[in-house]
């Protein structure tokens, strides 16, 4: 007999936060040592600009200025091992961002990325970050 397993794509939401050429990443409680952008899954029935709006009042405490979708990505996600599509919106902040719900750190990091033992989830280090440079919004 053969079972046909649906394969679950996490649905992601994020905010590419771009500042003097640098990008804004943040890690959470749960792997500290990784960095994603901010964002988050979206709740039944969110458009993806009420996530991205949730997400960023309750991860970085301000509210999202200037919103524009900037690029569709599928990765890997970095925890849950299962194909992410992650839909990115450049974005300012109406205030700095302080940290809050489940984030442990924030960088601003330029295409060099992360300094290790400190990694980039895979979205970001395979397709985002080098994107972000390719088209001049992100240093070197």
């Amino acid at each position: 007999m053969l079972y046909i397993v649906p394969v679950v794509v996490l649905e992601v939401v994020a905010a590419a936060v771009l500042v003097d050429q640098r990008l804004l990443t943040v890690s959470k409680t749960a792997a500290a040592h990784v960095f994603y952008l901010p964002g988050g899954k979206p709740d039944a029935g969110e458009s993806p600009e009420q996530t991205l709006a949730r997400e960023l009042s309750e991860e970085l405490s301000t509210t999202a200025v200037d919103v524009q979708p900037y690029l569709v990505v599928q990765a890997p996600a970095a925890l849950e091992a299962v194909p992410m599509r992650m839909t990115v919106y450049r974005c300012g902040l109406a205030a700095p961002p302080r940290l809050a719900a489940e984030l442990a750190d924030c960088r601003w990091i330029t295409g060099a990325g992360l300094q290790a033992p400190d990694v980039l989830a895979p979205a970001l280090h395979d397709v985002l970050v080098p994107r972000l440079v390719r088209d001049g919004l992100l240093a070197a």
